[in-house]
């Protein structure tokens, strides 16, 4: 499980509305399984099909998150036309099988769908994500 505020997953939303027709991707910081700060960062493949993070922002934001005392907790990426469940690729290049992997399609655009898992050894179990309303 993983609790999000509602204002961060409408934040998410509106990053890959944003980056449309890429997908958009991120982390997210907090302590345990609580989500308190998101950082959108850039998808430096430019591709509706795939991400990879730029590393100067990665970095920056994992020294940003350890000053103020925060994990990150789980990555982000969208699915511009596909569902929210992780693709082959995003299995395969899944390293950390502590971090909360969340998955957004855009696949109906009037309806965003949100949904996050655990990956381990080339497996995918879906968690589940309590919003928060602050």
């Amino acid at each position: 499980m993983i609790i999000i505020p509602q204002n961060i997953i409408e934040s998410i939303i509106e990053q890959a509305q944003r980056e449309l027709p890429d997908e958009a991707c991120g982390l997210l910081a907090g302590k345990e399984n609580e989500a308190v700060k998101q950082y959108p960062l850039t998808n430096i493949d430019h591709s509706p099909e795939h991400f990879s993070f730029d590393p100067k922002e990665q970095f920056q934001v994992l020294r940003e998150a350890r000053k103020e005392g925060l994990q990150i907790i789980a990555n982000y990426h969208s699915h511009p036309e596909s569902p929210a469940r992780p693709s082959e690729e995003d299995i395969r290049l899944a390293y950390d099988p502590d971090i909360i992997y969340i998955i957004l399609s855009l696949q109906d655009k009037q309806s965003p769908v949100i949904k996050a898992f655990k990956i381990n050894n080339g497996k995918s179990e879906e968690i589940s994500i309590i919003q928060k309303t602050v």
